[in-house]
């Protein structure tokens, strides 16, 4: 694996952890990912709503797929470590020890996940107060952000954690910590989810006046009062005790993490594209919208209409036959069953809002559900395909309506540029190109997340002079999918379904809720 003449001199290692798993690779300096390893991560859910991890088990995992990528190799050449994770919670005490985020007081779970909704009351004070930092998160902010995670502790937990709690950390802060012991937080999880603002620091008012007055007193300490841009270098690099928790050398330089999505978008949105027809092509970076296709966004919505639907067993062992994925299975057949039409139009009569566990973005309105209008008595693979089809193009279509709000606020947009798993589905990138009228960047290396957190600890460790250095040398171009014009009237009416689906859902709840 690490043989031949050709190779670079330097390497650098990146760890992603998910939802579900941890991964690690090894990359060089061209991008290329040269070892790969995933180990599965514990989830409870004690009760609705609630999503609980262990900050113990995540660094174990961390440990397991980080000694695998390494073996063999030659450590001196291994110059930086970058950290990505979700935006979940940590909690832990003065010592570093964990406390319980339930009412269990198990303290083994002391991390809430990025999805928990538990917050729902706090949250919609929060947004009664109509704070300026809100203007910061799209007017509304998510019940997913920190600020309603942290009030629910203090407001149902205040003797079993939060009067105990000396460090909230965001994953991937926690994780820089675990391997330096800096305890300085990343500017990308501070300004996405905490409120922080890059200019003008933290808002003491909107912490007095949500109840978190806490923080203030104390310099706010507990959340970060030191903060460094991702990819800067922490400290003296890697502890002795956390070398050897992932077989590395100690001071192997360590960067100041990313939230995963935002690593996804280091490792593929500053690719060099010339020569590919691509109007983004010496404009500005911010003409380029990275989108990561992983659990958080898309699986989840995919996985539920696909495995509730009654012709699932059928399909299961259809495609284990052929040896190929369900969703493999399913782009085949519907090649099949759309005769002379473009495949895209099997939807003319089934429309999905794929909202089921709220919309983060561009409402984030969490009270929002899935929607399916069209459905028939019969439930065989056909009617399996169109609505894991429609469901596909509901994904998409609620892409479109995340860049229409980027526009409307000043943004412009040209390319889209994909990575994550759903992006080696074919039928899901053609969707998002024919969907959005934009053409699909497809990055060379599919693992663009773990390539990003390369980035992170090649820019920390010195051997690139920035970041936007190291993207352009790292990143490369795989594919480019563009979309089908003579489809656009079609989508365009769909698209116009779409957006009534949520408008009659909004009415109904109002007639439900009203006097």
């Amino acid at each position: 694996m690490f043989g031949g003449e050709q190779e670079p001199d330097n390497y650098y290692v990146g760890i992603d952890v998910g939802t579900g798993s941890v991964r690690a690779a090894v990359v060089d300096q061209r991008g290329v990912l040269v070892a790969y390893s995933e180990q599965p991560i514990k989830k409870w859910e004690p009760q609705f709503n609630h999503h609980e991890q262990s900050s113990e088990d995540i660094w174990a995992a961390c440990c397991v797929v980080t000694k695998k990528v390494v073996q063999g190799m030659d450590l001196s050449r291994i110059r930086g470590l970058g950290f990505d994770a979700t935006c979940s919670l940590v909690v832990l005490d003065k010592q570093f020890r964990p406390l319980p985020v339930n009412h269990e007081g198990d303290s083994r779970r002391n991390v809430i996940m990025w999805l928990d909704h538990r917050a729902v009351s706090q949250v919609h004070r929060i947004n009664e107060t109509k704070h300026s930092v809100l203007q910061y998160v799209g007017g509304v902010m998510s019940v997913e952000m920190q600020a309603p995670k942290l009030l629910w502790l203090k407001e149902n937990l205040k003797e079993t954690c939060w009067d105990k709690a000396r460090h909230f950390f965001d994953l991937p802060d926690f994780l820089s910590w675990k391997a330096t012991g800096v305890i300085a937080r990343s500017l990308c999880s501070l300004v996405c989810k905490w409120t922080y603002s890059a200019e003008k620091g933290w808002d003491d008012s909107f912490w007095k006046l949500i109840g978190l007055e806490d923080f203030v007193a104390d310099n706010y300490s507990k959340i970060g009062n030191q903060v460094l841009p991702p990819g800067a270098s922490l400290g003296s690099g890697l502890t002795p005790e956390a070398a050897k928790d992932l077989g590395l050398p100690t001071g192997i330089a360590v960067a100041a993490s990313l939230i995963d999505a935002h690593a996804g978008g280091l490792g593929v949105i500053g690719a060099d594209v010339r020569g590919n027809g691509l109007i983004c092509e010496g404009q500005p970076v911010t003409s380029r919208l990275a989108i990561i296709c992983g659990t958080s966004s898309c699986h989840m919505g995919i996985d539920h209409m696909v495995q509730g639907h009654a012709a699932f067993p059928e399909l299961q062992a259809k495609a284990t036959a052929r040896c190929q994925s369900v969703y493999a299975y399913l782009n085949s057949h519907l090649d099949l069953i759309k005769k002379a039409q473009p495949v895209g139009f099997l939807t003319v009569d089934l429309h999905v809002w794929p909202d089921f566990h709220g919309n983060r973005s561009p409402l984030a309105d969490l009270t929002l559900k899935g929607m399916v209008t069209g459905l028939k008595l019969s439930q065989d693979l056909d009617d399996l395909a169109i609505l894991y089809l429609a469901t596909v193009q509901a994904i998409a279509f609620g892409t479109r309506f995340i860049i229409e709000a980027m526009e409307a606020a000043g943004h412009s947009i040209s390319t889209l540029f994909l990575c994550g798993g759903l992006s080696k589905n074919p039928l899901f990138v053609q969707m998002h190109a024919d969907i959005t009228g934009m053409p699909v960047v497809l990055s060379k290396e599919v693992e663009s997340v773990l390539v990003g957190a390369a980035i992170l600890g090649a820019c920390a460790s010195g051997d690139f002079p920035s970041v936007q250095e190291a993207m352009a040398r790292m990143s490369k171009v795989g594919k480019v999918v563009f979309p089908r014009h003579e489809d656009k009237k079609y989508y365009d009416k769909k698209y116009q379904v779409f957006l009534k689906l949520v408008e009659h859902q909004k009415e109904y709840s109002a007639i439900m809720n009203g006097d």
